[in-house]
């Protein structure tokens, strides 16, 4: 607000209702947790909470218009909102569908972070912490979380981002939760993170794009190379010094290229690309640094980060 009046002042005239709703409306974030009971959203929400949004768990969905207009007319600096919603709320299920879409048409940009796992995982996770999960009744908690994973099915496609945290812990989900959504949205262009990983610790679940280079020569097998890392230039050297190498890059890139306009227009605001090796130490790390690069050149707002170098 500060910056837009000293802009004011300086051009001599107040900018255009409409352009002052689109600038706020590409600040303004609000996210949704919701999905399965016992799939994280607890820990979803104080990761989100550690990133500075304001954050409020299971608010009732019914109030959700009322705390939007709140927000409008309050005074204070809210722009990065984290809600928790789900069937722990008794009229949830009944009125999500008519408030998320009227919010929607309305111009309210509303992300969805659906997050579930598997039949097996959710019971172990309830047996552990010797919780009752909120639909098994009478029944078992497997009764429970199929009757859940029925009732979110309509949520779940309407969902912008769906996480599988099967095979999280509580730290891979936070850290998930910050690289996709510590980025601040400055403008209405496509936010790209890519994440090099490697496949013996398991493929990161908030990827929408996973590309596998482990056909790439592997500086593992050079004795100088094993102990040093993809961001060192020895490797880089090697990596890039293969024909193959090279051909692959200049392929990727122009297929993301390609792809990312597409992605932007089907309104999609983020996107995780994954490159993944074996160990996530060295080839990975130099494609994605290289991807990073060369995505940059062409404008992108694009992030790095490599989630296994120092454990591959």
């Amino acid at each position: 607000m500060k910056e837009r009046k000293q802009g004011n002042a300086k051009h001599g005239k107040a900018p255009l209702a409409g352009t002052r709703g689109a600038v706020e409306r590409s600040r303004l974030r609000i996210v949704i947790v919701t999905g399965l009971s016992g799939s994280g959203k607890s820990t979803a929400i104080k990761a989100f909470e550690d990133l500075g949004y304001f954050c409020v768990d299971n608010l009732p969905v019914l109030l959700l218009p009322d705390f939007l207009k709140l927000r409008e007319e309050s005074s204070q600096d809210l722009w990065q909102i984290a809600l928790g919603m789900d069937i722990r709320e008794r009229r949830f299920l009944e009125s999500y569908p008519k408030i998320f879409s009227a919010l929607r048409k309305r111009g309210t940009h509303l992300e969805i972070l659906f997050l579930e796992a598997t039949d097996d995982v959710l019971q172990r996770r309830f047996s552990q912490t010797r919780r009752k999960h909120p639909l098994a009744g009478m029944g078992s908690v497997r009764d429970g979380i199929k009757a859940e994973r029925g009732m979110l099915s309509d949520l779940k496609l309407m969902a912008t981002r769906v996480v599988d945290t099967s095979n999280a812990n509580v730290h891979d989900l936070k850290r998930m939760v910050s690289r996709i959504y510590a980025i601040s949205p400055g403008s209405d262009a496509l936010h790209l993170m890519v994440l090099s990983f490697g496949f013996k610790y398991g493929v990161p679940p908030e990827a929408d794009i996973v590309m596998d280079v482990r056909f790439l020569p592997n500086p593992f097998f050079i004795e100088r190379l094993r102990d040093l890392d993809g961001r060192q230039e020895e490797v880089i050297r090697f990596v890039l010094k293969h024909e193959q190498s090279r051909i692959f890059l200049d392929k990727f890139s122009t297929l993301l290229t390609d792809l990312l306009p597409r992605y932007r227009e089907e309104g999609k605001s983020y996107l995780t690309v994954a490159v993944g090796c074996t160990g996530g130490r060295h080839r990975s790390v130099v494609i994605a640094d290289q991807l990073t690069a060369r995505l940059g050149e062409q404008g992108y707002l694009v992030q790095v980060s490599h989630r296994d170098m120092e454990a591959g």
